[in-house]
């Protein structure tokens, strides 16, 4: 199946896990695929080190597909980072830090890549969350918070 064929998609956090399997799919089905990642994974994906929590590296990043792609079609939002505990276990600093990793991350990366995706006629944005924003998980505050703002986030962008 090339449904996909002809597209551009980025797919952050794509080096390894849930990101590596969508980026493979995507390529699969005819994308052509960037991935933003700190780390560069394997495959026949382009790979540029990104860190989605720094405003210059996205900029360079978005400038790169720019300059060198020219378009952008799909956009999914995967990387993220998880916590462990109850409310009381994670220092201030890591919920700063998993939250603007797993939610402010994704509205920063989506602000960057709109200027291409609205040159699209086969605009999508996908936002990786998790059952865990849905169904209490013991020991997860923070990671449960941060996947509930992202179905929240998800919502108000679609709207």
């Amino acid at each position: 199946m090339n449904d996909f064929e002809g597209l551009v998609a980025v797919v952050t956090g794509g080096a390894s896990g849930i990101g590596a399997a969508t980026a493979t799919r995507l390529a699969e089905r005819g994308a052509q695929v960037v991935v933003l990642d700190t780390v560069e994974g394997d495959g026949p994906h382009r790979y540029l080190r990104c860190d989605i929590t720094d405003d210059a590296a996205l900029a360079a990043a978005f400038d790169t597909i720019t300059a060198e792609i020219g378009r952008l079609d799909v956009l999914v939002n995967n990387a993220g980072i998880g916590a462990t505990g109850d409310t009381a276990a994670n220092e201030r600093d890591e919920w700063h830090r998993v939250l603007d990793v797993n939610v402010v991350s994704m509205a920063r990366v989506t602000a960057y890549a709109l200027p291409l995706l609205r040159c699209s006629s086969s605009a999508a944005v996908v936002n990786t969350s998790s059952v865990v924003a849905v169904v209490g998980v013991r020991n997860r505050a923070l990671y449960a918070a941060s996947k509930g703002a992202i179905s929240a986030l998800t919502l108000a962008m679609a709207a």
